[in-house]
């Protein structure tokens, strides 16, 4: 569960790594593809690019680079070559990749096209809980800490936040402990010790928290058929603080 020095910065690397695939996704014209092909865009720039591996690819049988969670996908959507960006779509891309061993975690939704209000707004809300989220990171902080941040803020503006996904800690393997819930009370749970890696990925709903998987034994969507948006990044409790792992280089920390 602690990191050495060391390992955090094997996996800041990883990080690094993770955030120029955004960075490359990001100067891509999005619309009109197909899910399968920005997975191969992934896949191929990873791997050929950056010379790491994708970290999903093969993990509990999954056979892709990234997942693509669309509209009212609430996570773990599976590209498909049938399934094209249109304009007003939302979609969360989640990528994971390895580099040296370590691995590292993130995710990021885009607006595709000309994009509802209502859709714009879920996303920037999204956003700013996952960074309230993180902000609530501190040696002998709580896990609890971070959830209520989330959970808080996702209410204020009338949204619900996802419950049955959480965020986990990360390093060697994808999933380690602890479960980071997205919601919760304040000063409960684990207190946080530096060297403590692990991911926040706040999942929230348009309409209200309930989700369903679909019979691809993958997909989960919400259940009253409303948008769901996403945003992730992998953390390290540091001495002071917290270090973000996979912040993207035009990327501005929120306060």
């Amino acid at each position: 569960m602690i990191k050495k020095p060391e390992e955090i910065a094997l996996m800041a690397e990883s990080g690094r790594l993770l955030a120029l695939v955004f960075t490359h996704l990001d100067g891509l014209e999005l619309l009109g593809m197909s899910t399968m092909q920005v997975n191969e865009i992934v896949d191929n720039f990873i791997v050929h690019n950056l010379k790491a591996r994708p970290a999903s690819k093969g993990q509990y049988g999954y056979a892709y680079a990234l997942n693509a969670s669309r509209n009212h996908v609430v996570c773990h959507g599976v590209p498909s070559s049938s399934e094209i960006l249109q304009s007003g779509d939302l979609v969360n891309f989640d990528i994971t990749l390895e580099k040296n061993g370590y691995i590292a975690d993130s995710s990021k939704t885009y607006l595709i096209g000309d994009v509802t209000p209502e859709a714009t707004q879920l996303a920037k809300v999204t956003y700013e809980a996952l960074w309230k989220g993180i902000r609530a990171v501190r040696p002998g902080g709580r896990l609890g800490d971070i959830g209520h941040a989330i959970e808080k803020h996702a209410r204020a503006h009338g949204y619900s936040v996802v419950r049955e996904y959480c965020g986990h800690g990360i390093g060697k393997q994808m999933h380690e402990a602890p479960e980071i819930l997205h919601w919760g009370k304040a000063n409960t749970g684990l207190t946080l010790r530096e060297g403590m890696t692990f991911t926040i990925e706040p999942m929230i709903n348009q309409g209200k928290p309930g989700t369903k998987t679909l019979r691809d034994g993958w997909t989960v969507v919400t259940l009253d058929g409303q948008l769901s948006a996403q945003f992730e990044h992998t953390v390290a409790v540091t001495a002071d603080g917290v270090q973000v792992l996979t912040l993207r280089p035009d990327e501005t920390p929120l306060h």
